[in-house]
């Protein structure tokens, strides 16, 4: 019989469907336990967030500013989920983390997180134009938290260099920008990873490998793949949409501003 493979929607669909790597019951040494429980897997962690986001969101309301986070959330994470198998590991703040693995259904997991990145950018009309960087190695998904409040998510050193790779400024780029390690991209050809269209120039540009000096990590040689032209956006910008959003719930009722 043909052994039927279910997609993983969220970390804890892959958790239950898997024997756990550890499963057991430390003592913080005064006496109080806690669980560690996980599955370690080879793994890329494509890290993103908003470009600007202080500066984009400072004549917003909180509210407003709700609006604006969650339009971004709802237009990166469409775009992440239509290439390839990847999980949404959390939102933070302004920020999304994805991981993919072979264990999801990724047959090359630093190429599908790639090609997730260069879709995200290259389908931007609204100009979040987001800083992505993706790191790959063996990272231990697990539950996190407490019985009294828990949840699933993925740690190890390839989750920190994820971020600071997304936080390294740009050369080239004048939208959204990758950053990975060197040593990630292998042989692979950039012309396979990110294709031209038919008969027009490559809007994204791949540099040598440089020296960046990254915080709390060290000195490593990293990529940039950088979008060199914009986005032609719809006309509406994403802090335009936010407060023009909010103003029609509160015309019609579905908004209470507060008064102290």
């Amino acid at each position: 019989m043909q052994e039927i493979q279910y997609p993983f929607h969220t970390l804890e669909d892959f958790l239950i469907s898997h024997e756990l790597s550890v499963d057991g019951v430390l003592d913080d040494g005064g006496g109080a336990l806690f669980p560690v429980k996980g599955k370690e897997i080879q793994a890329s962690i494509l890290f993103a967030d908003i470009t600007e986001f202080s500066r984009r969101t400072a004549q917003l309301s909180s509210t407003e500013t709700l609006a604006f986070v969650n339009h971004f959330f709802t237009w990166i994470t469409a775009e992440a989920m239509s290439v390839g198998p990847g999980i949404v590991d959390k939102y933070i703040g302004d920020e999304i983390m994805i991981v993919f693995s072979e264990g999801f259904g990724s047959k090359d997991a630093f190429a599908d997180a790639l090609r997730t990145a260069i879709r995200i950018g290259g389908h931007d009309p609204w100009d979040f134009s987001p800083h992505i960087g993706i790191a790959s190695g063996i990272v231990t998904v697990g539950f996190v938290g407490t019985p009294v409040k828990y949840n699933c998510s993925v740690f190890g050193a390839p989750v920190a260099l994820a971020a600071r790779c997304a936080g390294i400024p740009a050369k080239e780029a004048v939208s959204s920008t990758v950053f990975f390690p060197a040593k990630c991209w292998g042989d692979r050809c950039f012309a396979d990873l990110v294709p031209a269209r038919p008969n027009e120039p490559s809007r994204w540009k791949m540099l040598p490998p440089r020296k960046e000096k990254l915080k709390n990590i060290g000195e490593i040689e990293v990529i940039e793949i950088g979008k060199v032209t914009r986005s032609y956006p719809h006309g509406f910008s994403a802090e335009r949409i936010a407060k023009g959003g909010i103003e029609e719930l509160q015309k019609t009722g579905r908004y209470r501003q507060f008064t102290p």
